[in-house]
């Protein structure tokens, strides 16, 4: 079955064809660095890093480009605020350092590059400059905007048309654009004193003056480059003028992703992107999870709390394009799932390297069963990369493994080196990880343990039985399972640690 994806461009499911049958052009919008990640952020990260890995299992090249927006009034407005930093670039590099310590904690496939809008500057102007001389955009007192009459196609992303569309940009710019809605290519002097305002959090006092952020040198004079067209000259200067796959937010596909198509194509009269994917988004009590309306769990929060394969499970449980709730009843589902996915992994894996796995037992119903499994996990990705049918059949698998092993003596070898290799290679696409290490303050956990255990062994030893039954309890008591065997004590953590 080939790969079929939901293109926003022509709101139809199509196949997908790149360019190079060989490679993939990948861009995301990342984030404007000016708070600390959050679980809506991580949702979009993680599905953008399945849609990577599950490119490069069908075969492909993948290059993966995801930037950060390090110049904004948003960042501005933090300047000098909890030591975050003493200017416009110090800040996002504080926010830059913490979001790239979050994807790896996210198991985040790494991008090609990361680049920043503050080292594009010469691209950005450059880019601006063709669209004047092309005669797609005009100069007014400093700023440049693009004239969004001079596209003949502007609104075809968001499906809107140009005379229903309101007036882009600062209140204070109407005046100097011919028609509502154009927008800012580049913008005369420093940052808007009352956008740093607006974006400042409340109840934080700053004194001296306000700061004013980066300015550059252009040929329009001193100024800031507008937010469109920064993505647009980031992805044709790493990636090329057409990409295979445009990711983000659907909160972005107006005006963001629009003005991207317009300005993109207009300077170079090739298509921008291919195919447009959009993320729904993640709701925390009927509204989306966002910084500005601080109904957020910041990602290395999360991280801490549930460990990153049940974060992993709650984020992938539903597709890319649907939306998703977050709250305590779907973790303690996406806990439950991975506790059964790990369980059983665990299981096999003890299993297979028995004694009792005989090379002549053959369960024909338990491979056919992981077969089909499989089946049904590479039709669900190739299916607009559908997730959560994805994990279902992951747990098919488990579910055929704990069948296998129910009341038998010997069990199935081939079947359950099959069962195994499925578990690791499909959850490996989910970003899921069976044998490796836990992320987060499970660490810790387990270190602790072990010394607990440490302990009560020196108290059997001594003879404090008492005390080290005490020692079992309190352990128990805190959710984590303690077993004694021949080779010394053994130990599970609560699902997800």
């Amino acid at each position: 079955m080939t790969l079929h994806v939901t293109n926003t461009l022509t709101g139809e499911k199509e196949p997908f064809e790149p360019r190079d049958p060989e490679s993939v052009l990948l861009y995301y919008c990342g984030l404007t660095v000016s708070d600390p990640p959050h679980l809506g952020h991580a949702r979009s990260w993680v599905h953008v890093d399945v849609m990577h890995r599950w490119l490069e299992y069908l075969g492909y090249d993948v290059r993966h480009v995801e930037n950060f927006t390090d110049i904004n009034e948003k960042i501005v407005a933090r300047v000098g605020e909890d030591e975050l930093g003493e200017d416009e670039l110090g800040v996002a590099e504080t926010y830059i350092e913490r979001t790239l310590a979050d994807m790896r904690s996210l198991n985040l496939l790494r991008a090609e590059v990361y680049p920043r809008v503050s080292e594009h500057i010469p691209e950005i102007i450059d880019l601006v400059e063709t669209l004047v001389e092309e005669g797609y955009a005009y100069e007014s007192n400093g700023s440049v905007y693009f004239d969004v009459t001079s596209f003949e196609e502007y609104g075809k992303l968001s499906n809107q048309e140009l005379d229903e569309i309101e007036s882009q940009g600062d209140p204070d710019e109407r005046s100097e654009k011919r028609h509502p809605a154009d927008f800012a290519l580049w913008k005369a002097g420093a940052v808007d004193e009352s956008a740093v305002e607006e974006h400042r959090h409340e109840g934080v006092e700053h004194g001296g003056d306000p700061p004013a952020g980066e300015t550059w040198e252009s040929p329009w004079g001193e100024g800031r480059p507008g937010w469109h067209i920064e993505c647009s000259a980031m992805s044709m200067t790493h990636l090329d003028e057409t990409l295979d796959i445009h990711v983000g937010g659907r909160d972005l596909v107006f005006p963001h992703h629009e003005n991207e198509v317009a300005q993109s194509e207009a300077a170079t009269g090739q298509a921008f992107a291919n195919y447009w994917l959009h993320c729904e988004l993640f709701q925390m009590d009927d509204e989306k999870m966002s910084s500005s309306l601080g109904n957020f769990v910041t990602v290395d929060d999360a991280v801490d709390r549930w460990g990153t394969n049940v974060l992993r499970t709650f984020l992938t449980a539903g597709s890319y394009n649907s939306k998703q709730l977050y709250s305590d009843e779907t973790i303690a589902e996406a806990e439950e799932r991975w506790d059964r996915l790990e369980r059983a992994y665990e299981a096999a894996v003890e299993a297979v390297d028995s004694p009792d796995a005989r090379t002549k037992v053959e369960d024909a119903s338990f491979r056919e069963e992981i077969e089909t499994a499989r089946d049904a996990f590479v039709a669900a990705m190739n299916d607009d990369f559908n997730t959560r049918e994805a994990q279902s059949a992951l747990l098919e698998i488990a579910t055929a493994i704990n069948a296998h092993l129910e009341d038998r003596a010997e069990y199935d070898y081939r079947g359950l080196r099959d069962a195994v290799d499925a578990l690791e290679e499909l959850g490996d696409v989910l970003g899921l990880s069976f044998a490796g290490e836990t992320t987060g303050t499970a660490d810790l956990a387990g270190d602790v343990v072990d010394l607990v255990l440490e302990v009560r062994e020196r108290e059997r030893e001594a003879g404090n039985y008492e005390r080290a039954d005490d020692l079992r309890d309190e352990l128990q008591a805190l959710g984590i399972e303690v077993q004694d065997t021949d080779d010394g004590a053994t130990y599970r953590l609560p699902s997800g640690e």
